[in-house]
């Protein structure tokens, strides 16, 4: 098996920079790299992330909401995440099944063991090697995403700052109970210091490969 690596934060904490930047480097020695994001990586995955994101269905039910997000993260690790891995390959995904339980789960408060047996099931059980966490404060991610235009919004980010609040307060809860799996890094540190800090710990699961 190759190695899966998640990255997950808010919107504005340099998810896809820092994902980027890593797969230059890891192509560069001689990796096979698949970088994708949730929802979509799919052509089915991309039609329901359409349609979860879209600002007007503001009548969505969080049950549902979950259900869809699920059947995208189903199809992607059939489709591509699995595949390479068997092939030796290194996975950089842009969120994954812990979204579902920091967004969900304590955004939405729905029943955390509830979500593990649907994301069990999504998945086959599969879980990264390695998640980074960039953290960054609900009112610092807003303020970045007040620079853009309001109506390139998604859905989500359009919720209550309530909410983001237990998100990120659940995105902690989750890393403190996996210490050996996530990495919590400050989002407000330079680009090339966290680059720097991802792959010294991409670097020593590599070794271990």
């Amino acid at each position: 098996m190759g190695l899966f690596v998640s990255f997950e934060g808010p919107e504005g904490s340099g998810k896809t920079t820092q994902i980027q930047l890593l797969s230059r480097w890891l192509v560069q020695r001689g990796c096979d790299v698949l970088t994708t994001r949730e929802p979509g990586g799919t052509r089915i995955g991309d039609a329901i992330r359409t349609l979860l994101l879209d600002p007007a269905h503001t009548e969505m039910q969080p049950e549902a909401e979950t259900l869809l997000y699920s059947a995208a993260r189903a199809q992607i690790v059939g489709e591509k995440i699995r595949p390479h891995l068997q092939r030796g390959g290194v996975v950089l995904c842009d969120r994954f099944a812990d979204s579902t339980l920091a967004y969900q789960g304590y955004g939405r408060q729905l029943d955390l063991d509830t979500l593990r047996t649907i994301l069990a099931f999504a998945t086959g059980k599969l879980t990264p090697d390695l998640t980074i966490y960039l953290d960054l404060a609900v009112s610092e991610g807003l303020r970045r995403k007040q620079g853009c235009d309001e109506s390139e919004w998604n859905r989500l980010e359009r919720e209550v700052e309530a909410f983001h609040e237990r998100v990120h307060q659940g995105y902690l809860a989750l890393a403190a109970a996996e210490p050996h799996r996530w990495l919590v890094l400050d989002a407000m540190q330079p680009v090339g210091a966290i680059q720097e800090s991802v792959r010294e710990a991409v670097s020593s699961r590599l070794g271990k490969v």
